[in-house]
């Protein structure tokens, strides 16, 4: 069986694109997700962004004001989902929030939590809470070795202060200040894969561990499968389980995931005001595509006034990754 990717020749696979009965198509944008840069103060084993403190790709204020204005001029968007590397350290974040709280926008923070304790964040919580911004945070898993190794030493302590001091402020307590985690798998040291466990069961162990011996609550845990992207694919190829893992991705595909995928109802938007179909597709620089062919940029949307200019989806074999089992996503599952 033959199969062409836009990344790499994986003879053994089925291209995505043919696993599919019909083209996969965008539903009306919702969600604008805006990565506003490679800065980090951290550079995790998995990070498919690449992200890291030796980056310095940020958004500018041209791109950020073209943002602000699209936010505020098109009420059809009711997320925005605001990501990176560590999107508090980018240029623009607190703007951007701003902006969409003042138009009644539900605001996403995807924070690693350690940036709490760098100089010059430290009022992150308090300003998270003022503006009820949901917080989505990183917390591969609740044991510190597991994390560590993942994260780096002390993150796991580090990330256990900033839930406590997020609990404090009534973060996974109150209706309005909403504290979810996420959990990866780790990355696989032989062909023995997995996919990530049963998420109400999961999230039920998290909650479990985390009061008994932290007194830490949240709201939802969100499992994510670890795509074959920026560092997770440099770590697959180096150990040679790149095609064995997209192989187990497809042959775990399931087709009731199609209809929930993130992308059908989102935009990701790249620090270069550069649009694409997901955060995915942004870091394998794969533009989101209009009917003709054109790509598309944050000017191009304010000039037509719209974000409903794309029929397919563009996609590439590791988007088996999020149809895999239950479906992965920026949210979790895709279904039970």
């Amino acid at each position: 069986m033959s199969n062409i990717q836009t990344d790499i020749f994986t003879p053994f696979i089925t291209s995505f694109k043919d696993k599919l009965t019909s083209p996969l198509t965008k539903k009306s944008i919702s969600v604008l997700q805006i990565n506003l840069g490679r800065r980090c103060n951290l550079a995790c084993t998995h990070c498919h962004v690449e992200a890291s403190p030796k980056r310095t790709e940020e958004l500018s204020p041209e791109i950020c004001q073209q943002l602000i204005t699209l936010i505020k001029r098109l009420p059809q968007i009711e997320i925005v989902d605001l990501t990176g590397g560590a999107p508090e350290m980018n240029y623009g974040f607190k703007p951007l929030v701003e902006a969409a709280k003042s138009t009644g926008k539900q605001v996403i923070v995807r924070s690693n939590l350690t940036i709490y304790f760098e100089d010059g964040f430290g009022d992150l919580p308090e300003y998270f809470a003022q503006h009820q911004v949901r917080v989505v945070a990183s917390l591969p898993c609740y044991l510190a070795d597991n994390v560590d190794k993942m994260r780096g030493h002390g993150v796991f302590d580090a990330s256990i202060k900033a839930l406590q001091w997020l609990n404090q402020l009534g973060y996974g307590k109150n209706y309005d200040l909403i504290l979810d985690l996420v959990y990866n798998p780790p990355l696989p040291t032989n062909d023995k894969f997995s996919l990530a466990p049963e998420q109400s069961k999961l999230e039920g162990d998290y909650k479990r561990f985390l009061q008994k011996h932290f007194g830490i609550v949240f709201n939802n845990l969100f499992t994510i499968t670890n795509l074959p992207v920026g560092r997770t694919k440099m770590y697959l190829e180096r150990k040679k389980l790149h095609n064995s893992y997209l192989e187990f991705l497809e042959s775990h595909f399931n087709h009731n995931t199609v209809e929930h995928l993130m992308c059908r109802n989102e935009l990701s938007v790249d620090y270069l005001g550069n649009v694409y179909d997901c955060d995915f597709n942004q870091m394998m620089n794969l533009p989101a595509k209009t009917g003709n062919g054109e790509s598309l940029t944050v000017s191009k949307l304010l000039e037509l006034g719209t974000l409903d200019l794309i029929t397919e989806i563009q996609t590439a074999n590791y988007c088996y990754g999020c149809t895999a089992g239950c479906g992965s996503s920026c949210g979790g599952a895709l279904i039970e």
